[in-house]
Formats: structure tokens, C-alpha cells, sequence
């Protein structure tokens, strides 16, 4: 009989709860808070939902990946282990790091309508 860790159980029902707050709190104005200013001030809606994005497993994790410094920026997904470098995610290039932020946010939001 398998055992179940009672601790990830718990953790999957509270993740599921704050993901269904965090789905209610992402409208059409919140992303466009985040396009005209992904590095910040933020609105608390949307302070809290790039909080909740931060705190996410760091397997599978976006990063802004710099192709070529300064002047072309991609996305990467990271694999959780040491010394393994990111893994290139689509075709999609951005010329600056601000609209890079941007790119992982929608990516971001889609997961968490559609996960």
C-alpha cells in the first residue's frame, strides 16, 4: 500500500484555493497595468497576483533569457537542477528586458486560467 505524504495533500488544497483568488484577481485592466509597467509600482491585485507567480516551484520556472545583450531578449524554462541550463521556450523574441517581464506574464496568466 503506498504511503501518502499528508503535508503535500494539504499543500495541494490550500494551492488550489489561492489559485482560484489569484484567477479572480487577473482582469483585461490588470494585464494592462502589468504591459505599461511590468517592473513596477503595482496595484495590490496586482502585486499579489506576481507574488503567487514568484513563489511557484522552481522547476518550470520562466526566465528572461538575453540572446543578445541588450538588444534581443527570449524565454526560458528552468529544469530545477543544478548546472542545467535554460531551456529556450517558443520562437518569440523581445527587444527589451521590461517587455521580455511582459512575455512570462502572460505565459504566467494562461497556466493559471487553463492549470
Amino acid at each position: 500500500m503506498p504511503t501518502h505524504d499528508r503535508q503535500l495533500q494539504v499543500y495541494a488544497r490550500f494551492d488550489a484555493r489561492i489559485r482560484a483568488q489569484m484567477k479572480a484577481l487577473v482582469t483585461p485592466a490588470l494585464i494592462a497595468e502589468h504591459a505599461a509597467n511590468p517592473l513596477g509600482p503595482h496595484s495590490d491585485a496586482l502585486a499579489r497576483v506576481l507574488n503567487y507567480f514568484r513563489k511557484q516551484p522552481l522547476p518550470g520556472k520562466y526566465v528572461i533569457v538575453a540572446s543578445e545583450p541588450w538588444r534581443e531578449y527570449r524565454i526560458g524554462m528552468l529544469s530545477g537542477q543544478r548546472g542545467v541550463p535554460a531551456q529556450i521556450v517558443g520562437e518569440d523574441t523581445w527587444p527589451t528586458e521590461a517587455a521580455a517581464l511582459h512575455g512570462i506574464f502572460l505565459r504566467r496568466v494562461r497556466a493559471l486560467e487553463h492549470g
